[in-house]
């Protein structure tokens, strides 16, 4: 979504009457940096970059380069990262590797407007693939796409009343309507009659569309899934919880947002985890931390966060992106981008083979490999930290630059005719400050002689509550606004220095049984039994790994009334950023449980807390969830009576 649709007012009803529905930058303008630009180097150099390679169904025979190969959603899934990975890293080695799947596409189009390959018809892969072709576009201003587009929407505004959205397609239609208004915000000012017909087909496809909002505060199911159906697969519901973005895209009606977080609040009463995500390990799979996360899941959930970000603006989606990108994102694959689980478990205590309570799945969903399970994950996954990336800000409507989430990059824009650079250098989320050097060029253009304000726009994250803002060596009071922005206006000539500060304490999160959840920031903290990798002999692709336990894991947390004092660790950031180390540390403190145990490949349930046998209680250290492997996400907890050091007093 680089623009909206701006025609039409909130009383007649024509398409989208919003005036603040932010834009996304164009693909390029933030470029990583830091422990960013290593992440996505290492995902260029291994798993997206050399998947053709080792993966046949994105090799050169695939049906999206006109092979007899696969034709259904693996080539524009694929492409669906490696296009934005391409471009936010400038690589053009990468660009080089996508450019035949788009001249493949460009090249497909029938006079009526279809395209793709003829061996499988389904709008749902187009709904991607045209995905691909907006990002191309918007990288390289490619001027093919837009009359592309819209002769591919004419095919299906002829098409659809016969040919109804079903299946797959019908759970995420919120993906066509993006396109859509994507399309008309870039019609030439003269194709009135086109955007006019636009309207028609985002109308009707929202009305082919799954009612998700309604569904999922109505009808949701209570329990882990027994039977298969559309709308309790978690992808689906991933995807399904734009919709209610897209519609009021469509509709102009604010009220989509609220319906939307009561959809979500629903679901996550449901099927939530300590880690702030719903389960889904093929359909939703409960509360358990034990229940897994398709790896589609997150990074489609990601997509549609960032989608929420750009509609409603307000600040808990970047909670959200960063919750999903640092810690289940970071977890998917193994810490150098070879390999992936098509389903994570939030308490993980080996990675293996074997039989696991997922709603529906294959024992060896749980390794990381090239094609453990499914193939979709394989092909889906490479979204993730380049779309990441490239949604670290959007612009507003009024022209300013807000921050959604933070992670160490680089943004060029211009500011009503003056060039804008920014530096965002941080840490964070291993450090709890994010440094942001602005410089401002000299302006041209007929509004040289002003001096135009352009805000910057500050997230402030929910979990913080001591920000403190420094701009130039002056210290600014941070008062939110309602959507948790702190907002600067000024003239950007010059450098400027701001430096955010954003404190982390650890904070206990209590869950059933009254187990304890652990958070530093925006960071899940777990335990980790440590890790024995062991490679599977003859693996296809880059490799593939289980993992075996190298110590106790059925450990107890105590003193967690006294969580916010606990020791915060700093050690060196890791090459592999989210590989095991000292990045962030937590002094908790814990104790040995004998009666939690192992049932198969899965630990059981914590035991119910308090727990008033134990073992003596001493330090135990905590890592970032996306750094462990292995692991443990929620806690049984000892009675606090008991975990004074004083256990024989009365």
């Amino acid at each position: 979504m680089s623009a909206a649709p701006t025609s039409g007012s909130a009383s007649d009803g024509t398409w989208n009457p919003l005036p603040d529905v932010a834009a996304t930058l164009p693909l390029g303008a933030i470029r990583p940096r830091g422990w960013l630009e290593r992440q996505l180097r290492l995902q260029a150099d291994g798993i997206t970059g050399r998947l053709p390679e080792v993966w046949p169904d994105v090799g050169p025979d695939s049906g999206w380069l006109g092979g007899d190969g696969e034709s259904w959603e693996r080539g524009p899934y694929y492409l669906d990262g490696l296009v934005p990975l391409a471009h936010v890293l400038g690589d053009e080695q990468l660009i080089a590797q996508a450019r035949p799947w788009i001249e493949w596409m460009l090249g497909s189009q029938r006079e009526d407007g279809f395209f793709g390959p003829t061996a499988d018809e389904d709008w749902w892969p187009r709904m991607v693939a045209a995905k691909v072709l907006i990002q191309h576009a918007e990288a390289t201003g490619d001027a093919r796409v837009v009359p592309f587009l819209l002769r591919w929407h004419r095919f299906q505004l002829a098409h659809l009343p016969a040919r109804p959205l079903a299946q797959w397609a019908k759970a995420r239609g919120a993906e066509d309507v993006l396109t859509i208004a994507w399309t008309r915000a870039h019609l030439p000012a003269e194709q009135a009659e086109a955007s006019d017909r636009l309207e028609d087909l985002a109308r009707l496809v929202l009305s082919q569309t799954f009612d998700w909002d309604t569904h999922l505060i109505e009808r949701v199911i209570t329990g882990q899934a027994q039977v298969s159906a559309h709308s309790a697969h978690g992808v689906n519901v991933a995807m399904g919880l734009k919709a209610g973005a897209a519609a009021q895209l469509v509709d102009g009606d604010p009220g989509h947002r609220a319906r939307t977080e009561e959809a979500l609040a629903h679901l996550m009463r449901w099927h939530g985890q300590a880690h702030g995500w719903f389960s889904g390990d093929e359909w939703l799979g409960g509360r358990e931390a034990t229940a897994g996360i398709e790896t589609c899941l997150v990074v489609e959930m990601m997509h549609t966060v960032e989608v929420l970000a750009t509609v409603h603006g307000d600040a808990v989606q970047g909670d959200r992106l960063e919750s999903l990108a640092f810690n289940l994102l970071a977890a998917s694959c193994d810490p150098r981008m070879r390999a992936h689980q098509y389903h994570q478990q939030g308490t993980q205590i080996e990675v293996s083979v074997a039989h696991r309570d997922w709603s529906f799945s294959s024992d060896d969903a749980n390794m990381f490999g090239l094609e453990p399970h499914f193939g979709c994950c394989t092909a889906n996954l490479h979204q993730g930290w380049p779309k990441f990336a490239a949604n670290l800000w959007v612009r507003d409507p009024d022209g300013g630059l807000r921050a959604v989430a933070y992670a160490p990059c680089t943004i060029d824009v211009d500011a009503d005719g003056t060039p804008l650079h920014l530096d965002v250098i941080t840490d964070y989320p291993f450090r709890d400050s994010v440094r942001i050097l602005v410089r401002g060029g000299d302006r041209s253009g007929p509004a040289a002689a002003e001096d135009a304000e352009m805000p910057l726009r500050l997230r402030i994250p929910t979990w913080c509550d001591a920000p403190r803002l420094v701009v130039d060596g002056e210290e600014i009071p941070v008062e939110p606004s309602a959507d948790g922005h702190v907002e600067l206006r000024r003239a950007w000539h010059g450098e400027t220095t701001i430096e955010l500060t954003l404190p982390m304490r650890a904070r206990v999160e209590r869950r059933e049984r009254q187990a304890a959840a652990v958070h530093v920031g925006p960071l899940v903290m777990v335990a980790t039994p440590g890790e024995n990798w062991v490679e599977v002999p003859d693996a296809p692709g880059l490799g593939e790994w289980e993992i075996r336990p190298r110590g106790n894991w059925s450990w107890a947390l105590a003193d967690v009334e006294q969580a916010g004092a606990w020791q915060i660790g700093h050690g060196e950031i890791p090459a592999a950023p989210f590989a095991a180390g000292e990045a962030l540390t937590l002094e908790a403190r814990g104790s040995r449980l004998s009666q939690w145990q192992a049932d198969g490949a899965s630990a059981t349930p914590p035991p119910a807390s308090p727990v008033l046998e134990h073992g003596p209680v001493h330090g135990l250290r905590l890592v970032p969830y996306g750094t462990a492997r292995l692991r443990v996400m929620e806690f049984p907890v000892i009675g606090a009576w008991l975990s004074d050091g004083n256990e024989d007093e009365f």
